[in-house]
């Protein structure tokens, strides 16, 4: 049967997978609650379309921190690739290449940033804890530098990880036969290395639950890299963001893995976009899997999106194929959602293309 879009992936991967690793990828925190609303805040807005512009010619291509894309549809660090399918990041590296965007590689990746960068050329980002041993965290983002990562994305949303109720029941561990390879060759200081699964519940309990603001600007001081702050969703961080010399916002639920009943990331998008005033790009990620989907988002002011569990999702399915597969549907149901909007470019897209349930609630509600 054939594919036809993005969430049908899913079914499939749970088929595939063993339910510990499809549990470790499909879940979210406690409830839930924010998992299922990440998704269905969609529904809650509507298009204005715009009838008989010449659509002919429809223009995706943008830029993010100075790097020319061929679409705003970009990938999230997703971990841990390889439970997926052997081939893990470095398929998702290869796909992310062919489809001329960016891809965000996890720092608990089961491949290296030398391995991903070897598989070619590309625009590539790579994810960062902070960790309580601040060597090791110059340390990843010396080899990330090195390999010719682009950008940093320091994940801020995670002093401590959030309670995902299935991971418990399963009792997760990363299979045996895999690492987290950022971590090999590294000096880890006085770390007991009893096996790799130890490695990953070590790496896990060592991020710095003390880290802050100023952890922001002493980043800026080891790099020259411009840093993303991921994992923002109100308008007193993103003020913050801006403040400290964040170079972009990634308003982000961590998938709704961290702090369950937080709005849908395209529900806080609008705030942390007023907020920044322009002075940042802002991306959303969580959610999308849908070309309206990406549509809404910048319609709210974002610069691009991020797709995470597609890509592990259709990476278990069909290997690199798959994700590049789920990058050309969005691709392709984006422009045509720009085209049936009458928008010929991503600057021609505005707010006005858009109502939602906030705008006119009784309007929508009698729908």
């Amino acid at each position: 049967m054939e594919i036809t879009n993005v969430t049908e992936y899913q079914a499939i991967a749970k088929q595939k997978l063993p339910k510990m690793v499809y549990d470790y990828y499909a879940s979210g925190a406690e409830d839930e609650w924010t998992l299922k609303e990440n998704r269905n805040a969609f529904s809650r807005i509507l298009f204005r379309p715009r009838i008989l512009i010449d659509v002919s010619k429809i223009d995706l291509t943008t830029t993010v921190l100075g790097f020319k894309i061929s679409m705003p549809i970009m990938i999230a660090p997703t971990a841990m690739q390889k439970m997926a399918h052997p081939e893990g990041e470095y398929a998702t590296a290869r796909a992310a290449s062919a489809a001329g965007t960016i891809m965000t590689l996890s720092s608990w990746s089961t491949s290296s940033v030398e391995e991903v960068a070897s598989t070619g050329p590309g625009i590539r980002f790579f994810q960062l804890y902070v960790y309580k041993d601040r060597k090791v965290v110059e340390q990843l983002v010396r080899r990330a530098e090195r390999a010719g990562f682009k950008a940093i994305a320091l994940t801020v949303d995670t002093p401590r990880l959030g309670r995902r109720e299935a991971d418990i029941k399963n009792r997760f561990t990363l299979p045996p036969s895999l690492t987290l390879k950022n971590f090999e060759d590294l000096d880890l200081g006085t770390m007991d290395k009893t096996d790799d699964s130890g490695l990953a519940s070590y790496v896990a309990g060592q991020t710095d639950q003390s880290l802050s603001w100023k952890d922001v600007k002493w980043l800026q001081t080891i790099t020259k890299l411009p840093i993303l702050v991921k994992g923002v969703l109100t308008a007193e961080d993103a003020r913050l963001a801006v403040q400290y010399g964040a170079a972009g916002i990634i308003v982000s639920n961590h998938g709704a893995r961290q702090l369950d009943y937080v709005p849908a990331t395209i529900m806080a998008l609008e705030e942390v976009v007023k907020a920044a005033q322009g002075r940042v790009p802002v991306f959303l990620d969580g959610g999308v899997r849908r070309g309206t989907d990406v549509f809404k988002a910048l319609a709210l002011g974002a610069s691009g999106i991020f797709i995470g569990r597609p890509v592990v999702f259709s990476l278990a399915a069909e290997g690199e194929a798959g994700v590049r597969k789920v990058l050309q549907m969005l691709r392709d149901e984006f422009e045509l959602t720009m085209a049936l909007t009458g928008c010929r470019s991503l600057k021609e897209i505005t707010r006005d293309h858009i109502t939602t349930d906030w705008d006119h609630p009784r309007a929508v509600s009698r729908l």
